[in-house]
C-alpha cells in the first residue's frame, strides 16, 4: 500500500463527463462506474481513506483514475463546480482517446475549442481544473490494487 500517483490533468475532464452524465453510482462504501461509452464498468471501493479501483490507470499504473476522481468528487472530498462539470456531459472520451491515440492533452484542446466554438469562456473551467489538480495533489489516500481485474 502507498499514496496514489498524480493523475494526467486531463483526467480531470474525464471525472467531470462521469459526474455530468450519472455514469456514477454510490452504494455505501462501494462505487460502480460506467465508462464513457457505457461498455465496461469499474469498480471503486474505500474504507476511511483507502481507496482501490480496477480502472486501468489505477491498476496498472497506480495513479488516481477519472472513475476515483468522480467518486471523490461526489463524495465531496474533492470541491468542484457542478456547472462546470454540465460542460463535458456525454462525451464519448473511449472514442476520443482512441481516435487521437491516447494524446489526452490533445483531446482535451479539441473539446475545448469547440467549447469556445460555441461561445464558452473557458477561463473558468480552467481554472476550476487547476483548482482541482491543486487538491489532488493534496490529497493523503492511501492506494490499495484492487481485488478486481479490470473489465475487458
Amino acid at each position: 500500500m502507498n499514496e496514489w500517483g498524480i493523475p494526467p490533468i486531463e483526467k480531470i475532464y474525464e471525472a467531470f463527463s462521469a459526474v455530468a452524465s450519472e455514469r456514477v453510482k454510490i452504494i455505501g462504501e462501494k462505487a460502480m462506474v460506467h465508462s464513457s461509452d457505457y461498455k465496461k464498468e469499474y469498480t471503486i471501493e474505500w474504507h476511511d481513506n483507502e481507496y482501490s479501483s480496477n480502472d486501468n490507470a489505477s491498476y496498472y499504473q497506480g495513479y488516481l483514475g477519472y472513475p476515483v476522481i468522480a467518486v471523490l468528487m461526489l463524495q465531496n472530498i474533492i470541491k468542484y463546480k457542478p456547472e462546470i462539470a454540465t460542460y463535458f456531459k456525454q462525451i464519448n472520451w473511449k472514442k476520443l482517446n482512441t481516435k487521437y491515440k491516447n494524446k489526452y492533452a490533445e483531446v482535451v484542446e479539441i473539446i475545448l475549442n469547440d467549447l469556445v466554438s460555441e461561445g464558452v469562456n473557458i477561463e473558468e473551467i480552467v481554472a476550476e481544473v487547476n483548482n482541482i489538480y491543486g487538491q489532488i495533489k493534496n490529497l493523503k489516500l492511501i492506494y490499495k490494487r484492487s481485488r478486481h481485474l479490470p473489465p475487458q
